[in-house]
């Protein structure tokens, strides 16, 4: 049987006289360490890869005078493709199984990236990066699934922290190699195919037979707002800010005249924040009243987002108040997770966490679009007015459910799991096993 067999299912046994395939996968399923290794290696690439070209994009876009709504709309196209990605790709890893899925979704989403280079068209562009988007949500899904199936009681934890790390690490990464060549021709582009190309390397060497992935019917949000309204609440809002932030972040930098240096530097700084950040917050939050901690975030990122409307672009005020908004605003939305499922039972835990990734990605479609258009009604320091409005909101909200509704005790909260930003509903699963 053949290594991509291994992939697919059974296969019968050869034929005494057929030869025999006994090279097999250079990375040995049994070998766990060197397996998840070979998956955070390629995972790592496509994040560079994705971060690069989100960031290119929103540069390219002010350099070809796209206005802020053609941009917005472009944007917004990703985390539309990203809400189809998820269910489509769990449906092809039941079919065709992990490697095959990881090898086509890769290899679309280097194809895409190349083409923003050659046709460069409102049109293409949007439709290149809903592509892109469906296909790193199925990517998601397929590392997601992939650890899941790795993981034991004793180091799921250490295989979630590693996963955002990975994950908002290689967004981070990304960023940087903004300075590799100039934004106005085709090189990045190229560069960021590449990336996407090499991620097949370790995870096909390493062809690791795993169980297809299950992602069950979403709990219906009338009963998810019915038992825990605060979950799917937050998530929403938390996803426009995110859309907001990372959708129009590099375009809002380009339009005050950054340069790709700068902007690198900018839409690194809330990655990073949230990198850092996101394991404190939760400590705190398993050992205080989480609705509290909450509050005490979103007002945080408010405050810190209000700075950046005041203060100079680009300075390292800004750069420093654009990591304190990432480090509080990302691990809200690994915090409202963790709250919505402290409520829940846990035969409703897995269906209500494709509703809150669902909630999620409606809010990060709505946010670039909802950017754009205060950029282009009152100037292009209102890109922050997103944000304040986002998570003023969700510290509004959190405010009245602490004065007029009771708090569940801090002895019955469960363990606080890292999400990444751009999550499946895979990933709250694996999380929820922990418990």
């Amino acid at each position: 049987m053949s290594s991509i067999d291994a992939d697919v299912g059974t296969a019968s046994p050869p034929d005494p006289g057929e030869p025999v395939d006994v090279a097999g996968p250079l990375i040995p399923p049994s070998n766990v360490t060197a397996a998840s290794w070979a998956l955070f290696t390629g995972l790592g690439l496509v994040m560079m890869g994705a971060g690069l070209q989100g960031s290119l994009l929103g540069v390219r876009s002010e350099i070809e005078g796209f206005s802020a709504l053609t941009s917005g709309t472009i944007m917004a196209s990703y985390f539309a493709g990203f809400l189809l990605g998820t269910r489509a790709a769990t449906r092809a890893l039941a079919l065709v199984g992990h490697i095959r899925v990881f090898a086509a979704l890769a290899s679309m989403a280097s194809a895409s990236t190349l083409i923003h280079a050659v046709a460069v068209h409102p049109v293409v562009w949007t439709l290149m990066r809903f592509t892109t988007g469906l296909c790193i949500a199925g990517l998601y899904v397929v590392a997601e699934s992939w650890i899941n199936d790795l993981a034991t009681n004793a180091t799921r934890g250490r295989l979630l922290a590693l996963y955002m790390i990975v994950s908002m690490g290689g967004l981070a990464a990304g960023q940087f190699l903004l300075n590799l060549a100039d934004p106005a021709g085709a090189d990045l582009f190229v560069v960021a195919s590449v990336l996407v190309s090499l991620s097949l390397v370790p995870v096909v060497l390493s062809a690791r037979s795993t169980p297809p992935a299950t992602v069950p019917e979403p709990m219906s949000l009338a009963s998810l707002f019915r038992v825990v309204p605060t979950g799917p609440t937050t998530t929403l809002l938390v996803g426009v800010a995110h859309g907001a932030l990372m959708g129009m972040g590099a375009f809002y930098a380009t339009r005050v005249g950054l340069s790709p240096a700068r902007t690198a530097v900018f839409m690194a700084a809330p990655l990073l924040g949230g990198l850092v950040l996101q394991m404190p917050i939760g400590w705190a939050s398993d050992r205080l009243p989480r609705r509290g901690v909450m509050l005490a975030v979103a007002t945080g990122a408010t405050a810190a987002s209000v700075g950046l409307l005041l203060a100079a672009p680009g300075g390292l005020a800004a750069i420093g108040l654009m990591f304190v908004v990432g480090g509080l605003s990302f691990p809200l939305y690994s915090l409202a997770i963790a709250y919505a499922n402290d409520w829940l039972r846990p035969e409703q835990s897995t269906g209500a966490s494709a509703s809150l990734v669902l909630m999620n990605g409606v809010g990060a479609t709505i946010g670039p679009v909802l950017a754009a258009g205060l950029i282009v009604g009152f100037g292009a320091r209102m890109f922050f007015a997103t944000l304040i409005v986002s998570h003023t909101t969700v510290a509004a909200y959190l405010t009245f459910r602490v004065l007029f509704r009771d708090a569940l005790p801090t002895a019955r909260q469960g363990p606080f799991a890292p999400v990444p930003a751009r999550a499946s509903v895979v990933v709250g699963l694996l999380s929820r096993r922990r418990r």
